[in-house]
């Protein structure tokens, strides 16, 4: 394993970091534990020392807290960081409630990088500093409790150098990946942090996965011609670890291939590990990116659950599928992900009724109601409609009849 150091407190961080939003699941909205255990001690083992997980992923802080009870020892071979969910703060005791909340699901009597979650603006750092924070911040370091502090970042790069500006951070967390290096704080607020000897924690390096098991087949087929052995999820990875500004990289990682594979990327990625004609790789296949994808969702769930039970982000990948694989692919999965075909309530785009819940919680601020509209079009025409209507018909199932008449 590769280690980068963070600056701040001389600490050496493995250049890859576990991302625990998207733990192995025995079904949906359960984690695994055993698999959980497993992919966490093989981790450990092989070098991986910064784990990430937050108050709102559901069940993360819970699970990791099981590991440790089941697998004594290995807590203390960690850098556990988690975040602060700022929506949930309204008071200066949320801060204690939400953090301890935290301890408590962890099992652990502290935090070595605690985040801000997901800060857009100045003014969401202003807003809770009326309420106190930096003196609960204070107290928390005085104590041992919060080692580092930081934030996580969804907003524009303008707003980013200013908050960078507004408080001692120790570490800052941004999404940052070859699909557009401009985007929220982009490769010029990663210089910035990294001058000001912050360490830089990156997430999101495959957008959600697109860039993994997703690419359209033209930017595969690209990447498969320059070497056929090695995977898209190293691709991606290995532009990261070639910046020496990026310290650690965070993949969410539910099964065990994707950590053996993304771990020997990490051993053999240093700065400066690209070749020349890979460097030349990267524009081409941000053009092909931007020709198929249509809507920059991540799959983060971010915006779930959706009052009328939509599955948002279901329909937005599909609706890319569509485009980036082909119509076909895009209707099978838009068919199964949106629970039409199976017999169950729908979840189509079309339920949507504009309330706008979901784009408020976007990182990646879409305009979610508009771009579900633009979904149902594509993917909903009248034809699969009249379809849906003769499966209804012929095996009497009423709610897929009802559906078909929207």
């Amino acid at each position: 394993m590769q280690y980068r150091t963070d600056k701040k407190s001389n600490t050496e961080l493995s250049a890859l970091g576990f991302g625990c939003m998207r733990l192995p699941r025995s079904r949906p909205g359960q984690v695994d534990l055993d698999k959980t255990a497993a992919m966490l001690q093989s981790a450990v083992e092989r070098g991986v020392n910064y784990f990430d997980t937050a108050y709102i992923y559901g069940g993360s802080e819970t699970a990791l807290g099981d590991v440790f009870r089941l697998r004594p020892g290995l807590r203390e071979k960690m850098n556990i960081a988690t975040k602060l969910p700022i929506f949930m703060v309204k008071s200066y005791e949320d801060f204690d409630k939400l953090f301890d909340t935290s301890l408590e699901r962890l099992g652990t009597d502290h935090i070595d990088y605690y985040l801000i979650h997901g800060l857009t603006a100045l003014a969401n750092w202003e807003r809770l500093c009326a309420l106190g924070a930096e003196d609960w911040i204070a107290k928390q370091k005085a104590a041992g409790r919060i080692r580092r502090i930081g934030f996580s970042f969804h907003g524009s790069r303008v707003d980013f150098e200013r908050l960078l500006d507004a408080y001692p951070w120790e570490f800052a967390q941004i999404q940052y990946n070859y699909s557009d290096e401009n985007y929220q704080a982009g490769v010029a607020g990663l210089k910035k942090a990294a001058a000001m000897g912050l360490p830089v924690i990156v997430m999101e390096p495959l957008l959600g996965g697109r860039l993994a098991t997703g690419l359209p087949k033209k930017a595969a087929a690209l990447l498969n011609r320059i070497d056929p052995n090695r995977s898209h999820a190293a691709w991606a990875l290995r532009w990261l670890w070639d910046q020496p500004e990026v310290t650690c990289v965070l993949s969410g990682m539910d099964a065990m291939d994707q950590l053996d594979d993304n771990i020997a990327t990490a051993e053999a990625a240093l700065p400066g590990c690209l070749s020349d004609e890979e460097r030349a790789t990267y524009p081409k296949l941000v053009e092909i990116l931007r020709e198929a994808y249509k809507i920059p969702c991540t799959g983060c769930n971010y915006c779930m659950p959706c009052p009328k039970n939509v599955n948002i982000p279901g329909g937005f990948a599909a609706y890319n599928a569509s485009y980036a694989v082909d119509m076909f692919t895009g209707f099978a999965q838009y068919t199964t992900g949106m629970n039409i075909a199976l017999g169950k309530d729908s979840s189509s785009a079309r339920h949507c009724v504009n309330c706008g819940a979901c784009a408020k919680k976007c990182p990646q601020h879409i305009d979610i109601p508009n771009e579900l509209k633009r979904v149902a079009r594509r993917l909903e025409p009248a034809p699969m409609r009249w379809g849906v209507k003769f499966n209804a018909a012929l095996h009497g199932i009423k709610h897929l009849d009802k559906y078909a008449k929207m």
